[in-house]
């Protein structure tokens, strides 16, 4: 049994929650669009301020924006996060979920793509089921990554002048 780690002082528990609360921020930015985007799918209409073009759009930015937010993880934050810490490691949970989420989100951006180039009629049922091939392991994922960024958890692994030094 491990024994408890002694408290912790306000600023202490920012330093150690500062990974874990930029993480959720971002989270919560892509929890916010996928929300707009499958609401319109499931409802079978976009918002009523947004034209086709718009909806469109805030599905590229969408499918870009979590690109590069898991290509920044991958190649500058979880390497040196696996350098103590299990889940982070190359094939555990983190990155195969990258890996799930991608296989749906590059079906996505692609139909997308196919719509704006006008290859394709935008249809709302058909968007909903690619959503559907990769949301539930989406959802999942932004919350498994901020529980491992917890203040409990990281403390485990790190110091606090090791945590000052981590990226992000």
């Amino acid at each position: 049994m491990s024994e408890a780690l002694p408290p912790l002082s306000r600023e202490d528990k920012e330093t150690y929650g500062r990974m874990g609360t930029t993480m959720e921020w971002f989270h919560n930015n892509f929890r916010n669009t996928w929300k707009v985007l499958y609401g319109a799918c499931s409802s079978g209409k976009r918002p009523a301020n947004m034209t086709i073009k718009q909806f469109l759009n805030t599905g590229s930015e969408f499918a870009h924006h979590l690109t590069m937010h898991h290509t920044i993880e991958e190649q500058h934050i979880f390497p040196v996060l696996a350098q103590r810490m299990p889940a982070f490691k190359k094939e555990l949970e983190l990155l195969t979920q990258h890996k799930q989420i991608h296989n749906g989100l590059d079906k996505f951006e692609a139909y997308i793509d196919d719509c704006k180039a006008g290859k394709r009629d935008m249809r709302m049922d058909e968007l909903k089921e690619i959503m559907d091939s990769f949301g539930t392991v989406l959802w999942a994922h932004l919350q498994d990554e901020v529980d491992q960024l917890s203040v409990d958890n990281m403390r485990k692994y790190w110091s606090l002048d090791e945590v000052r030094r981590l990226p992000m």
